[in-house]
């Protein structure tokens, strides 16, 4: 056993590291936790750091582990014209992690890279703590390349990423052993990125079945490009003689080391994000049982302080047992209403001074915030200016508050923010656009509580699950989005929100963004928008729908008991 004691955020901390006391890692290339620890870039990120919360909340014995990331994503500022420039974070490490004395290494290129770590931990109601390990490469020792490993998050370029995912998976198994937590049941791999970590248990313990035995895979895209894989001949100029011969075929794909594909080989239990993901999932990995266990969110973290005191003063116990929003139903929507009010006033006020946007509280606003890339397609609704001005002409004025990042390689999506750019300064009438530069976490909670309608309009079938219109249901917003990814699930007609195009796979394979464009443009004149400005009790009916019936249902602690039940110690 190693004891470990420290400060962190100024409070003294005692963490005893020891095979009791956790049996689950689980491994996060991000992992999004506070607003001011910048080590992650979007969905993935965030749905760790909830994870890690409900681990918490649940008591199960876990700890995460990640790459420190200390400059992180990026940070984004956008030109007058629309260009996004991507900066370093300036990251006071030490301020919110713990540097521990554990050391460890990988060989990347033939060469030793240390390794340290740096703790956070979290601790949740019942004084349950899950801690977090942040990989970091920046010690004096390491050449200057192999310092700057762990610095950006996805940064570089190929040999960049490998290296990092040498560090996260290899590096971070060792990490845990040197740590003290020599037996662990489950490590659980949250998307490829970690799966070098299986080919480290296995050089530890010579058999398939053993390492199969105690790795969890969780895969998060059905878009191939989503999946990382290297020409082979590099791979092994990188990793090593750790990658066995004896079952290159199993995870390689045209000659190229497939980390999704080795993730798969070599886990018991593998599942898809929703279920529609999962059936995807098994038509591009043939062979392979995937099961579905659909995301969700950390109720607590994203619902707003004036929702919070609602349901603390209706609902005792939700916050630890979401399921007790199902009596949502039973809340009087004045008391909703003036809920939503609070929230949306908190919004209007920050994009008005932030973005001088001169928007008010009493105009209808749609919200569209995500990662900034193509098939996504944030400017689906602003893609027909002249209908969109008729709308809002007929039906009332309409705010739409757009905010994301695009990957600095991502030229698609860098284009769309230039094209919501050009709209907000050409689009005429009751309409009225703005975009939040450097959206993260902060802004997020801002934006889902504070808007009276989600937009998503991913092509399907792109979109494996999100989790933005999650966090939006459970402060009682409505979410009209393509039935794709967890949509599918949680969208009751008229009920939770509104569909955008076709109601099932079977009527059109992938999106036609005509009809897509066309049903969104008609919902919003025929049914949204008038509901919301003449039907303002059927409207407040629906946010109270959106709490009771998907708040209830997609969050962690549900997911979390899915994992422990099906994969942990089934």
């Amino acid at each position: 056993m190693v004891e470990l004691y420290g400060k962190q955020n100024g409070n003294d901390f005692n963490l005893e590291c020891s095979s009791e006391k956790i049996r689950i890692a689980y491994f996060s290339m991000e992992i999004g936790l506070e607003e001011c620890i910048p080590t992650y870039s979007g969905g993935l990120g965030i749905l760790a750091g909830d994870t890690i919360k409900s681990f918490a909340d649940l008591s199960v014995p876990a700890a995460g582990v990640t790459l420190l990331s200390e400059n992180g994503y990026f940070h984004q500022k956008i030109d007058e014209d629309g260009n996004q420039i991507e900066l370093p974070v300036q990251f006071p490490v030490s301020k919110f992690l713990t540097i521990l004395p554990a050391r460890t290494s990988v060989n990347i290129e033939d060469r030793e890279v240390k390794i340290r770590a740096w703790l956070y931990q979290h601790k949740s109601l019942n004084n349950f703590i899950v801690p977090v390990f942040f990989l970091d490469t920046n010690i004096e020792e390491n050449s200057e390349y192999d310092r700057e490993i762990t610095k950006y998050l996805y940064g570089g370029d190929k040999k960049y990423r490998l290296a990092q995912e040498i560090v996260l998976g290899i590096g971070g198994v060792r990490m845990l052993k040197e740590l003290g937590y020599d037996i662990i049941d489950k490590y659980h791999m949250n998307e490829g990125h970690a799966a070098l970590g299986a080919l480290e248990l296995y050089s530890q313990l010579k058999d398939i079945e053993k390492v199969r035995g105690r790795c969890v895979f969780t895969t998060h895209t059905p878009v191939a490009a989503g999946h990382d894989q290297f020409d082979l001949s590099f791979a092994r100029s990188m990793i090593g003689d750790i990658l066995p011969e004896s079952i290159l075929q199993d995870i390689t794909h045209d000659n190229r080391l497939n980390m999704t594909k080795l993730a798969l080989f070599f886990s018991h239990y593998v599942n898809g994000v929703a279920k529609k993901h999962s059936e995807i999932s098994r038509t591009m990995f043939p062979g392979y049982t995937i099961d579905s266990i659909t995301n969700g969110i950390h109720i607590t973290s994203w619902a707003s302080n004036p929702f919070r005191e609602l349901f603390d003063r209706n609902m005792s116990g939700w916050r630890t047992d979401p399921f007790i929003l199902r009596a949502a139903f039973s809340m009087h929507k004045e008391e909703i209403w003036e809920a939503h009010m609070t929230a949306k006033k908190k919004l209007v006020n920050f994009v008005n001074m932030t973005c001088n946007a001169g928007m008010n509280t009493e105009d209808f606003t749609i919200g569209f915030a995500r990662r900034q890339t193509e098939y996504k397609r944030p400017e689906l609704l602003i893609s027909d200016p002249d209908r969109l001005a008729c709308i809002a002409e007929k039906a009332g004025p309409v705010q739409i508050i757009y905010a994301g990042k695009a990957h600095p390689n991502n030229h698609g999506g860098k284009e769309s923010i230039k094209r919501i750019y050009e709209a907000m300064r050409t689009i005429c009438g009751n309409v009225s656009i703005t975009f939040i530069p450097n959206y993260d976490i902060e802004i997020a909670k801002i934006m889902v509580s504070g808007v009276d309608l989600w937009l998503n309009t991913p092509r399907r079938p792109m979109e494996a699950s999100g989790t933005s219109g999650m966090k939006a249901a459970c402060n009682g917003v409505p979410q009209f989005s393509t039935l794709d990814g967890w949509w599918l699930e949680g969208c009751i007609e008229d009920i939770t929100g509104w569909s955008i195009g076709p109601r099932s796979m079977e009527e059109q394979d992938v999106s036609d963004d005509d009809v897509d464009r066309n049903d969104l443009y008609d919902k919003l004149e025929r049914i949204i928008m008038p509901k919301f400005y003449s039907d303002r009790d059927n409207w407040i009916r629906m946010m109270r729908s959106c709490i009771a019936i998907n708040g209830s249902f997609f969050n962690t602690n549900r997911m979390v008991q899915q994992y422990v039940l099906n994969a942990y110690f089934k």
